[in-house]
């Protein structure tokens, strides 16, 4: 163990494994701050912690059951020369359930009934807490092959997971309050569930699309969106 923490490379892996699980957990992060805002206000922190605190430990057994992992890769069936694996089944699930809630969600803000906002305020915190644990095990699988990827060491894995899950849990609140706050930048995010849903599919389909085009997408998006923030309020001061 003093030979792990004094190694270098030991330190390195840590860091660079640490921001990628950040980076993968952004759409993680969106998708919390959507589905908890359906709670009354004093209710949404504590769906928050509980909700990262189901991927902590569903991205830590995964670790530790990373043989069952990579099983889930290999096809199980074989439909028109294609195999199909369980991963692949999950993908697809997953992309769907968040196609039909990012298209559900826009629809209720575009309306923006009052029926809908009566239904906001009923919303269960079990549904909030079983929609988050069933985004966070789609998630999970890419986290931790990532992470099996990136590191040597199952210590360095679990410790880079939870030093991620520490940063969410710290912006997770600040990043709601801003979402629910601002009606296009919720819409913003909601168009960012829309893209990974697809590409999910498309990775079920084994059509791989590339996560960074659709976090550059998404990033200029924001800057647009900044820019436009920034002159409705100088528009605001002047009027």
């Amino acid at each position: 163990m003093t030979a792990l923490l004094l190694d270098p490379r030991t330190w390195e892996s840590l860091a660079t494994l640490t921001v990628l699980e950040i980076v993968l957990g952004i759409d993680n992060m969106v998708f919390l701050s959507i589905v908890s805002s359906q709670l009354p206000i004093e209710r949404q922190p504590q769906a928050r912690a509980v909700g990262l605190g189901y991927a902590l430990l569903m991205r830590i057994g995964l670790l530790a059951g990373i043989a069952w992992v990579i099983s889930l890769s290999k096809p199980f069936v074989t439909i028109m020369g294609e195999g199909i694996s369980w991963r692949d089944v999950i993908l697809c699930a997953g992309g769907l359930f968040l196609l039909f809630k990012g298209t559900t969600e826009i629809r209720n803000l575009v309306q923006g009934t009052d029926e809908f906002a009566h239904n906001r305020k009923v919303a269960t915190y079990d549904a909030v807490i079983l929609q988050i644990a069933v985004f966070d095990l789609i998630f999970s699988l890419d986290s931790v092959i990532t992470a099996v990827g990136m590191a040597e060491h199952l210590s360095v894995m679990i410790a880079a997971i939870v030093l991620a899950m520490g940063i969410m849990l710290a912006a997770s609140g600040p990043v709601s309050r801003f979402i629910e706050e601002n009606p296009t930048v919720k819409m913003l995010g909601l168009s960012f569930l829309l893209l990974i849903g697809m590409a999910l599919v498309a990775d079920a389909a084994h059509m791989h699309i590339p996560r960074g085009y659709l976090y550059f997408a998404v990033a200029f998006s924001a800057v647009v969106e900044a820019f436009n923030q920034f002159a409705n309020r100088k528009t605001k001061k002047h009027s």
